[in-house]
């Protein structure tokens, strides 16, 4: 049966960040997933996850200005170093927090950027950072966001995270599928994932419309569930939705579903 990873980012929002690790495994997951980590010490972190036998599954590569609206800067010509930085800053608290695997968001298509530069940026950054992770015993994800929440976002479609991945030519690089995001941008949910399981190193959820808990809305999730299962998917499955209501009242989903 999947192992479901709780969204620090997106559940529990009525917590202080640091308290949301002790709400997650009250709640009974294992595993837990972010965005960034860099804001916080890493052993401030790591004892978190320690003292609430958790798992810490997932968190993002630095990703520019974040608060300037910046959603990565991997496309970006010119800020190589910078992410070349990150790289390395991403490896530290990966190593400290016992994290297998870091997520690259490719980022917006700069303005007078060319889709072309971009895409050779990418994947010269993607050459750069697989086998430097791979060195340091951990996995590198990309990321396909729909570009109705974030429009302009470069990398958005499950084919072309996949051609990608055949340029970079690495064995460490895998794709992130959010289940949400590729609802919005190409359907076909169950046959995209067989077609690319094992080149898929990890699956977030979320419901469409609204972004809400599973069996908010339109994707079926008791069958799609139990397909992902039957496929022969080991890897977590990360709750990145935003809770219709309490988070914890919410939850009744993963039982309703038989997950």
């Amino acid at each position: 049966m999947p192992r479901f990873a709780a969204n620090l980012s997106m559940l529990f929002p009525e917590l202080d960040f640091l308290d949301r690790f002790q709400a997650a495994a009250q709640a009974g997951f294992k595993g837990v997933e972010y965005l960034f980590p860099y804001a916080y010490d890493k052993q401030v972190l790591a004892d978190r996850l320690k003292d609430n036998g958790l798992v810490q599954v997932l968190h993002n590569l630095p990703a520019g200005d974040w608060d300037s609206g910046e959603r990565g800067i991997a496309c970006h010509p010119g800020r190589d170093d910078e992410f070349r930085a990150g790289v390395d800053r991403a490896i530290e608290y990966a190593t400290a927090l016992g994290c297998p695997q870091v997520n690259c968001l490719a980022g917006k298509l700069p303005d007078g950027v060319d889709a072309a530069q971009a895409h050779r940026t990418f994947v010269e950054n993607l050459r750069h950072a697989a086998p430097r992770l791979a060195d340091a015993g951990i996995r590198l994800l990309i990321e396909p966001i729909n570009t109705y929440d974030i429009p302009a976002f470069f990398l958005n479609r499950s084919d072309q995270a996949a051609a990608i991945l055949d340029e970079v030519g690495s064995p460490n690089l895998l794709i992130q599928y959010d289940i949400y995001h590729a609802q919005r941008m190409e359907g076909e949910l169950a046959a995209t994932i067989s077609r690319h399981l094992d080149r898929i190193g990890h699956i977030q959820l979320a419901d469409n419309p609204g972004r809400n808990e599973p069996g908010t809305g339109e994707i079926h999730y008791p069958w799609l569930l139990r397909h992902i299962d039957r496929a022969g998917y080991q890897g977590w499955i990360g709750c990145e939705y935003k809770p219709a209501g309490d988070t914890r009242e919410g939850l009744g989903w993963i039982q309703a579903m038989g997950a």
